[in-house]
């Protein structure tokens, strides 16, 4: 596939052929990692995980501490 950078705004860009983005398992709105190294460009598609624990921590209270629940009796077979 041959393409063109052209002017989008203030940036750049290069459009893609829809089966181009299909062999490379890539869809619209997917996250990719641009990584440009002896003078070609790679694009690769970021695994998306459900959570980030590092923003989940975060988010946690400075002074948060760890403390045992209680949900009452076991119902059913559980064994604790």
């Amino acid at each position: 596939m041959v393409s063109k950078i052209q002017k989008w705004g203030n940036s750049q860009g290069v459009e893609l052929e829809k089966q181009t983005l299909e062999d490379a398992d890539l869809s619209i709105g997917d996250d990719v990692e641009i990584i440009v190294q002896e003078g070609q460009i790679l694009v690769r598609k970021l695994s998306k995980s459900k959570f980030d624990l590092n923003e989940l921590l975060s988010r946690m209270p400075d002074d948060y501490e760890v403390r045992e629940e209680s949900f009452g009796k076991p119902v059913g077979k559980e064994e604790w």
